[in-house]
């Protein structure tokens, strides 16, 4: 019996330990830009570039497939810098600047059709067939994906209500 734990114990070991060589050998190094992207992507993986995630938008930017321009959260300030770390002119005019805003789900108009909570990429939305729903805003990105399937129209985008941790002094007005 011990010496069966023994050569267990020594092929456990032995394995480890090849497998550690074979990862230090065998690595890839991925793309440090495509890293460097991801980290400057908002990283609320909603979607709304078109990609399933701001992971592959990353890769679709650096390997120039995709504009710099593609992150709706992000807006103008993001694909400023991403024109200038990537080195490339970028023609803001088509990119509107909008407050962050999440859903709101009316629930007297609310009839529980549960398209909206399927299409919800971060599930920030509650409720079950024929059941009234609500939303949860601290994990609601603003993707508008269910304000767009929702039959009835009872979702609503609102601007984000200022908390202690979002709330900032404003900035005083120039005088003319």
């Amino acid at each position: 019996m011990l010496s069966a734990i023994l050569i267990i114990a020594l092929l456990g070991i032995a394995m480890g330990a090849l497998l550690g060589v074979a990862a230090q050998r065998f690595a890839v190094d991925g793309n440090p830009l495509e890293a460097e992207i991801e980290e400057m992507l908002p990283g609320s993986q909603c979607g709304q570039c078109g990609y399933p995630g701001c992971g592959p938008a990353a890769a679709a930017v650096a390997n120039g497939e995709a504009p710099v321009t593609l992150c709706p959260p992000g807006g103008k300030a993001l694909a400023e810098s991403l024109a200038a770390k990537l080195g490339v002119s970028v023609d803001l005019s088509g990119i509107e600047e909008s407050a962050p805003r999440v859903a709101h789900i009316h629930e007297n108009l609310c009839v529980g059709c549960t398209k909206c909570f399927k299409r919800c990429p971060t599930d920030a939305i509650l409720g079950g067939p024929k059941m009234i729903h609500a939303v949860f805003a601290d994990a609601c990105t603003g993707c508008e994906k269910c304000y767009e399937v929702c039959p009835t129209e009872c979702i609503e985008m609102r601007p984000v209500a200022a908390n202690l941790q979002t709330w900032y002094w404003p900035l005083p007005e120039e005088a003319a």
